[in-house]
């Protein structure tokens, strides 16, 4: 048997040990609670972290049973595993994860090619954190655009008032005056003749919306368009469109081909669209295209000299995941246009179908029916007295559905509704509950002496 000798000098190097090796003072994490708005002076061991987490978490509503929510809340178990795999890659870091940035800008490109660019080879456009930050991103070179006209004015921005909050968002933080065209009657957005005699020499552009938060509808794009159109013969403005797409711009594409809403239109100089919404990827991603190079200013896009190469960007933000681009990509590939047809199609026949159930109720009136976004609103028809929308919602959540309640903006505060979004994995049986659960808590709320109103539950937010 050999003999070993022992190492010539004493092995007396520094130990470096990961705090995360290992669980640390098991006895304290049996005893003692964590504090919860400090930091804990000692670590507690993973699986107990883990638990104090994950317990506090069950009190959440369940995603899939939330019908307030257009955010994707289901994927393919192989979406998630790539997700896990890209979840330590730096969006920003287009040097260093290359193929993340060219999927990226496939995403782009492909997105161009289904909006109809005029080049789609050459697209503008890039991914962000969502819709918001899209639409803070379009509105930026809106501005900017317009700037170049040196009028002196104060800039504004013309749009319907049912328009998502990141453009209220946008006007006051950059500073331009919004210009809201009211619901009238049973419009429920935008009217295109009332947008264009809004407009003036001031104004930046005007916002349609594919899909609206409050019914579902499509905004009239095309009409839109043809009115500013005579508005420039009139007097000469030249005022470009945006198109918020958050939600119809996934949907549309694949339902409504002879719908022209898109870059077809030679004044659509933008569009967003949120890939965590219709676009099918768990939040957070969105997308924003430009039809060409002169639409996007050239001095709002960032050169910088970043880990070793030139990184063109434009973005609020700078680090983000790659995962959800990444996603973004798998889905596109996975699905391609059949699939999404196929997807959207389903989700727009149980949105359909429900509607058109809850209406046979005979307590409640449609506002729309679900057959643009998979999207319907409905309210108490006029002989209902014993309780309203808000009392529904209320006690649909005693059920585990998220069903919002809310209030219609200016001119048509009169009106209350419920709104239900149908997503994917929203099924035909998920639906058939929904309806079960509705129809057994009406006869209860018809005794009601009437309605316990707002303030006895809790309307539940819809901007999403």
């Amino acid at each position: 048997m050999a003999l070993h000798k022992g190492p010539d000098r004493r092995d007396d190097r520094p130990v470096a040990v990961n705090p995360f090796h290992g669980e640390a003072d098991p006895v304290g994490g049996m005893t003692e609670a964590p504090p919860r708005h400090r930091l804990p002076d000692h670590p507690v061991p993973p699986m107990t972290a883990y638990q104090v987490v994950h317990d506090e978490l069950m009190l959440d509503g369940n995603a899939r049973l939330n019908l307030a929510t257009f955010v994707t809340t289901w994927m393919e178990p192989q979406a998630g595993v790539l997700m896990a795999e890209c979840r330590d890659k730096n969006m920003i870091d287009k040097d260093e994860y290359p193929r993340t940035a060219e999927l990226e800008r496939r995403c782009v490109a492909m997105l161009a090619d289904l909006w109809n660019a005029p080049d789609p080879a050459s697209a503008v456009g890039c991914s962000t954190t969502g819709s918001s930050e899209a639409c803070m991103l379009a509105g930026m070179a809106l501005k900017r655009r317009w700037s170049r006209r040196d009028t002196g004015g104060r800039p504004n921005l013309v749009m319907g008032v049912n328009v998502q909050v990141c453009w209220e968002k946008f006007c006051t933080f950059w500073e331009v005056e919004a210009r809201l065209v009211p619901m009238e009657g049973g419009r429920y957005h935008l009217d295109p003749q009332a947008a264009a005699d809004l407009c003036d020499e001031n104004t930046i552009g005007v916002v349609g919306i594919l899909g609206s938060t409050f019914d579902g509808s499509y905004e009239p794009v095309a009409e839109l368009c043809a009115a500013l159109d005579a508005l420039q013969e009139r007097t000469g403005l030249d005022i470009p469109v945006h198109v918020d797409g958050a939600s119809g711009a996934m949907v549309a594409p694949f339902l409504d081909e002879d719908l022209v809403w898109d870059f077809r239109l030679p004044r659509v100089a933008s569009i967003n669209t949120s890939g965590h919404k219709y676009g099918l990827v768990y939040p957070g991603v969105g997308w924003a295209l430009w039809r060409d190079k002169d639409a996007l200013p050239e001095e709002l896009v960032f050169h910088v000299n970043y880990l070793g190469g030139d990184m063109p960007t434009f973005a609020l933000n700078f680090s983000r995941p790659g995962a959800q681009v990444v996603a973004q990509y798998y889905t596109f590939l996975r699905l391609g246009r059949e699939g999404y047809r196929a997807v959207q199609q389903a989700s727009r026949d149980v949105a359909m179908h429900l509607a058109g159930e809850i209406e046979s109720i005979g307590d409640f009136e449609l506002l729309t029916r679900g057959d643009q976004l998979p999207v319907f609103a409905f309210t108490t028809a006029p002989g209902v007295k014993a309780y309203d929308v808000f009392d529904v919602s209320r006690r649909l959540r005693e059920r585990g559905w998220l069903v919002p309640a809310y209030t219609f903006p200016p001119n048509r505060e009169d009106l209350s509704v419920l709104r239900v979004v149908c997503r994917n994995g929203f099924s035909t049986d998920l639906a058939a509950l929904l309806l079960d659960d509705l129809q057994r808590l009406l006869p209860e709320l018809r005794r009601q002496q009437g309605p316990l109103g707002q303030d006895a539950g809790q309307a539940t937010a819809f901007h999403h």
